[in-house]
């Protein structure tokens, strides 16, 4: 139950299908000082890591070795995710120290973003308000 003053939803968690999670969640804990919240098995013999803050998370999902075609488990069904921070030239910085290119950046009412693509081909749209 939520007072008059949270948000009645909120955003827990986003889940992705990657190739390599571990991969995937150790670039997300050095960009974003993240941490993996939770790891283990997964539905279809898959695999999947949480990994993220106390208050929501990324899941990374990759499929096993059944011959299960789900549809709800499509490769990068997405355009972006969306992180806010609050200090963009410093991610910035460890985003090109990662090895990944910086596009598109842009300042606009009410922030300041830029893009970049990480090693499992997922975009992502880092902002500062």
């Amino acid at each position: 139950m939520s007072d008059k003053n949270s948000p009645l939803a909120q955003l827990e968690h986003v889940n992705i299908t990657v190739e390599q999670p571990k991969e995937a969640a150790a670039l997300l804990c050095r960009l974003f000082d993240w941490k993996i919240r939770w790891e283990g098995a997964a539905i279809d013999d898959g695999y999947t890591l949480h990994v993220g803050n106390d208050h929501n998370y990324v899941a990374l999902y990759s499929t096993g070795s059944s011959d299960h075609q789900r549809p709800d488990h499509q490769q990068n069904g997405m355009n972006h995710l969306g992180i806010r921070v609050d200090d963009l030239e410093a991610i910035e910085q460890r985003v090109i120290a990662e090895g990944l290119q910086p596009f598109n950046h842009a300042n606009y009412k009410p922030g300041r973003r830029f893009y970049f693509i990480d090693t499992s081909n997922v975009e992502y749209e880092v902002i500062s308000y």
